[in-house]
């Protein structure tokens, strides 16, 4: 009676285990994929125009994807590489997620992920949200300058419209749609009536999801393309008049893939040529700084929820638009201080000194202040839900529990053998390059190895010649053990972050280690389950049921 308790109980908690599983991680994914900034019903005001240009006109050129390896070698982009000697060039440092639409929002607003108001990772065209805070393209607009954009159809959604003069949208993202996209805009650099442009060349990004990856041949010719293509843009400026930005929205891993933390996903090129511009190499930049360079070379004001700062050192800017940058920086942080404050229910801090970096400080205390608050109690849940299987096991001290427990650290050792050495899978977004894709290959890995684990323990333990009842009982502890371990990275993203993305986005690396454990988690549920029946029909088998056999 008490092993048969026992199994019932064992499969009741696997299917919990199983069905919480589920439920949580398509809540997870799908609080990501919802996540809005805090600021999005109540975005900061924009300050007034800054003063006089420093340019005629600022072209925006942006390469999807370009590794800053790939954008300084000259032998692959000879073109770039020339501007980057005649221009201001920097290293551009992003934040993950190293999607590109967040990586759109941040180069358009000057505000991170969390604040910039676009989409936390790449969604489908219909469903982009509707943009709620300032701008680059509205503060140009706002300045009575005329504006153009040319690239992948996301920007209709992520540009407001009503600040767009010209554009032209293309859903491809090869080298035919680049080809429609600069073709697009070269005669509107020729009339030369817009003030700010946009051109968006996608192949680069392309090369690296379905052609093999920055490793592979396409990958060079894509990026040796893209450089022709912006020669042809470089051929219509005159650079004593006009203004040329190059620069990315996120890197590409080895394989192919971005989203995550991943070193070489989060730098990328940036140079900066023309009118209004100081040449040089100069110290690693902050792609939050883009947007508000560029809206004070064109005299519009710094977007409102921008979190970067003007880069003074490489400008020429007009004496009254260099004059007005420090009190327009002060008030437009401090503004952006209130409202962000104000949305996550905490109190403002004072802010001596009064410089970007002394409001972004104040900004991230006040966010700290808020997820102390927070983490206090989900840390205590975390710890409890942690420690009571342990209490358990050793109250219980059931036999067998060194064999549990090995197979446990096997089935761990296994799973991720394969992932990160076999497979060369990091532990970031950057490996989740469809999510069916990545249910699937967790899943099946997680099958597969909980099924050798099993293997090794029953026959190693010589459980299966036991009888059919202790089988069961052995293997559902196995499998409850397997389960434990697959947890405590879940527990831990849950005391960092909480169960789903709520006022801010989560911390990546915990948040990623979450999903990767809760599809390897209804994997062994699901597995064990079978497995249980197996090994009870298998013990049968190799032994006719005896009473005395089951003690």
């Amino acid at each position: 009676m008490k092993r048969s308790g026992w199994i019932i109980g064992g499969i009741l908690v696997l299917l919990i285990l199983a069905g919480g599983a589920y439920f949580w991680a398509t809540g997870l994914f799908s609080s990501i994929e919802a996540y809005r900034s805090p600021l999005h019903n109540n975005p900061p005001m924009a300050g007034d125009p800054l003063g006089p240009p420093a340019t005629r006109r600022v072209v925006f050129v942006l390469i999807d994807a370009l590794r800053a390896d790939t954008a300084q070698n000259a032998n692959i982009m000879p073109t770039l590489n020339q501007l980057r000697l005649q221009g201001a060039s920097a290293t551009s440092h992003s934040r993950p997620p190293s999607y590109s639409e967040p990586g759109y929002a941040v180069l358009l607003t000057g505000a991170w992920p969390d604040l910039s108001d676009g989409p936390a990772v790449n969604v489908d065209y219909e469903n982009i949200p509707v943009f709620t805070q300032d701008n680059l393209f509205s503060a140009a607009k706002r300045a009575g300058l005329k504006t153009a954009v040319s690239g992948y159809y996301w920007f209709e959604k992520l540009i407001p419209q009503n600040a767009v003069d010209k554009s032209f949208y293309t859903s491809g993202e090869d080298r035919a749609a680049d080809r429609d996209v600069v073709d697009a805009a070269l005669p509107w650099l020729a009339e030369g009536e817009a003030q700010l442009v946009l051109i968006h060349i996608d192949q680069v990004d392309y090369a690296g999801h379905h052609e093999g990856g920055p490793r592979a041949p396409a990958w060079n010719e894509a990026a040796q393309r893209a450089d022709r293509l912006l020669a042809e843009i470089a051929a219509q400026l005159d650079f004593s008049r006009d203004t040329l930005l190059v620069t990315s929205d996120h890197g590409q891993i080895d394989a192919g893939g971005h989203g995550g933390d991943d070193p070489v996903v989060l730098v990328e090129p940036f140079v900066l040529a023309g009118a209004g511009i100081k040449p040089g190499s100069y110290a690693d930049i902050q792609m939050a700084d883009i947007a508000p360079t560029l809206a004070a070379l064109l005299g519009a004001n710094i977007p409102a929820s921008s979190q970067g700062q003007v880069l003074e050192e490489m400008l020429q800017l007009p004496a009254e638009t260099r004059a007005a940058l420090p009190e327009a920086a002060r008030s437009q942080q401090a503004a952006l201080l209130q409202a962000n404050s104000i949305a996550i229910g905490e109190s403002a801090p004072a802010v001596p000194g009064g410089d970007v970096a002394a409001y972004q400080a104040a900004l991230e205390k006040v966010k700290g202040l808020r997820l102390a608050s927070d983490r206090g109690p989900r840390i205590v849940l975390a710890v409890l839900l942690g420690a009571i299987p342990l209490v358990f096991l050793f109250l219980k001290r059931r036999s067998g529990s060194a064999w549990y427990l090995g197979g446990a650290i096997l089935f761990q050792i296994l799973f991720h053998f394969r992932y990160a050495v076999l497979d060369r899978k990091v532990y970031s977004l950057s490996s989740i390059t469809s999510q069916n894709d990545f249910i699937l290959y967790v899943a099946i890995t997680g099958a597969i190895c909980l099924a050798i684990c099993w293997l090794v323990v029953s026959f190693g333990s010589g459980t299966l010649r036991r009888g059919a009842g202790l089988a069961a009982s052995r293997t559902l502890a196995l499998v409850l053990t397997c389960a434990y371990l697959v947890c405590l990275p879940i527990l831990y993203h849950f005391a960092l972050n909480g169960a789903l993305v709520s006022w801010t986005l989560p911390e990546m690396a915990p948040a990623f280690l979450a999903l990767l454990n809760l599809v390897a988690l209804i994997s062994v549920s699901a597995c064990g389950l079978v497995l249980t029946g197996l090994a009870a029909g298998l013990a049968a088998a190799l032994r006719p049921i005896n009473p005395a056999s089951n003690r």
